[in-house]
């Protein structure tokens, strides 16, 4: 058994996908699924298991122990690696960042890209999940920085602000409103829309921008994923509100229309979360500084 086949497996627990951890790990996904396999045959129990109706998969009760058990494992590798390399005196080691899809899909790629060049020896460990587990997760010292978008207050977090990104109105090619640039919150009016869930940041803003504008739209679907808000809309369901930065390139690829929301309301704010008590090892520090300072430039 091999150190990443456990990340493989926990890439696709944590992110409920085959087609993003097989993107995350460079390999297929027929090899991601050929590598739970082999661990269910080598264990002789069932990890996983599909949710009905939807594509997404989640635990066994044998599969949650052993999720459990292959994080200690990767920690502990981690771990290894970072103190291995402290002994050639390199900036190197593990930052420990939890995300939520959008923003871990869409937004952060440029920045981690830039620290990887700059700490070519250090790795990051970046998991994707909801908001409220990526806070629950910073304030029982599991991850060490959150990155969420409507970031609350909460008492021993802080909260450091990063750009925002507008709110856009997304349609098929085809549609009516594909040709428009822009449009009022007053024309969605008893449209069909794919949501996010109810409990999702960027659902509850939704719902109370709309709400201040006295506009009901029809709820034909939700999601907690916006790569699946996304296809939904794209095969025609009804119409979504998603950050702009999270459908540029089916902008550009002409798989989606984008309209600008007229109002000046549709704003999503970004901000990197940690727990205040919090002492950062020295790369960790840099990448948190880093993302502080992209923002203030």
């Amino acid at each position: 058994m091999h150190i990443e086949t456990l990340k493989v497996f926990c890439d696709l627990v944590d992110m409920r996908s085959f087609s993003l951890a097989a993107e995350r790990n460079f390999v297929t996904q027929s090899a991601v699924s050929q590598q739970v396999r082999t661990l269910e045959d080598k264990f002789k129990r069932r990890l996983l298991e599909r949710v009905r109706g939807r594509r997404e998969v989640r635990l066994t009760p044998a599969g949650e122990v052993f999720y459990r058990e292959c994080k200690n494992i990767l920690d502990a590798y981690d771990q290894l690696n970072e103190n291995m390399s402290g002994l050639v005196g390199k900036i190197s080691g593990t930052v420990k960042v939890a995300t939520v899809y959008s923003v871990g899909l869409h937004e952060l790629p440029p920045k981690v890209r830039e620290f990887m060049s700059k700490f070519p020896s250090a790795k990051i460990d970046l998991e994707y999940s909801r908001t409220t587990r990526v806070v629950r997760d910073v304030l029982n010292g599991t991850v060490e920085l959150g990155v969420v978008a409507f970031p609350e207050p909460r008492r021993g977090l802080t909260i450091v602000p990063m750009a925002s990104d507008r709110l856009v109105l997304i349609c098929p090619p085809e549609h009516e409103f594909a040709e428009r640039t822009q449009i009022k919150v007053k024309e969605l009016k008893g449209r069909d829309f794919v949501l996010f869930e109810r409990d999702i940041p960027t659902r509850k803003a939704t719902d109370k921008i709309l709400k201040s504008y006295d506009v009901d739209v029809r709820k034909v679907a939700e999601f907690d994923n916006i790569e699946t808000i996304k296809r939904s809309v794209e095969v025609g369901f009804g119409l979504a509100i998603v950050p702009h930065l999270s459908v540029m390139d089916e902008e550009k690829n002409n798989q989606l229309a984008v309209i600008q929301l007229a109002e000046k309301d549709w704003i999503r704010p970004v901000g990197v979360v940690y727990r205040t008590d919090r002492t950062f090892i020295e790369l960790t520090e840099h990448f948190r500084l880093q993302q502080k300072n992209s923002f203030s430039s």
